[in-house]
């Protein structure tokens, strides 16, 4: 066994997924309401065989990917001057009715279609605090927000916006760049803070990811160049072998 190719090329596969990891909180640095992924890594211990053991190394460390986890520090908020856009502040989540059932979301940029509904910019309709479309009618013309979620028009009260919350953020599976499928109960919060004309940006550092992702680069190179050196060494031996016996 070339063990150390072997854990060479660990490192390189566990390098491969963190770059991807990175590329994609990269190129959603701009995206309302994003929450960047990082991954956690950690080393696969072996305990080496055989009676000539090197002193000191007992055993030999591979790498693996362990998981990948979102960071649900909150986003810088950024004004609109949309009255239907919203930024929740502090804990919580927007809930969207989406075709595959309620999703869970930070972006609050939303829209209103003909019907009335309000929607988030794929046509998923935000839910109240009953679980139902916040839905406008065609005589309100005027939309304010409040900071405890009650969307008033001129014609009074419409709507009330939910925002839920989970106890574990991290049992959040993530779909897309801006949904979250909730695994276990969900509750509507009864403190929230909601801001008008405004959007939670993505959390993203772009210059922390940009210098990770260069140590990668380099690290990922340092691996290939090393498999490389092993193969021409192994290669250099077979033909000195080979030259001895003919």
């Amino acid at each position: 066994m070339d063990n150390t190719t072997y854990i060479a090329l660990s490192r390189i596969d566990t390098e491969m997924r963190a770059m991807s990891v990175l590329a994609n909180n990269l190129s959603n640095a701009s995206t309302p309401g994003f929450k960047a992924s990082h991954v956690l890594f950690s080393d696969y211990l072996v305990k080496m065989k055989g009676e000539h053991t090197t002193p000191g190394a007992a055993t030999e460390a591979y790498n693996q990917d362990k998981a990948t986890y979102h960071d649900f520090a909150q986003g810088a908020l950024q004004q609109t001057g949309n009255s239907l856009d919203a930024a929740i502040t502090g804990d919580g989540y927007f809930s969207v009715m989406t075709r595959d059932g309620v999703r869970l979301t930070r972006n609050g940029r939303f829209q209103r279609l003909s019907d009335g509904r309000i929607t988030d910019s794929a046509g998923d309709a935000l839910l109240d605090r009953t679980g139902q479309p916040v839905t406008l009618q065609p005589t309100d013309r005027t939309v304010s927000i409040a900071s405890d979620g009650t969307v008033s028009t001129e014609n009074g009260v419409a709507a009330e916006i939910g925002v839920v919350t989970v106890d574990n953020a991290y049992t959040l599976v993530g779909e897309g760049s801006q949904l979250f499928r909730a695994t276990t109960a969900t509750r509507q919060m009864t403190n929230r803070d909601i801001r008008e004309g405004m959007v939670e940006g993505s959390n993203v550092n772009s210059m922390t990811e940009m210098t990770q992702l260069v140590q990668l680069q380099r690290d990922f190179e340092f691996n290939t160049n090393l498999i490389e050196s092993e193969a021409t060494r192994k290669q250099n031996a077979i033909d000195k072998i080979t030259q001895l016996q003919s």
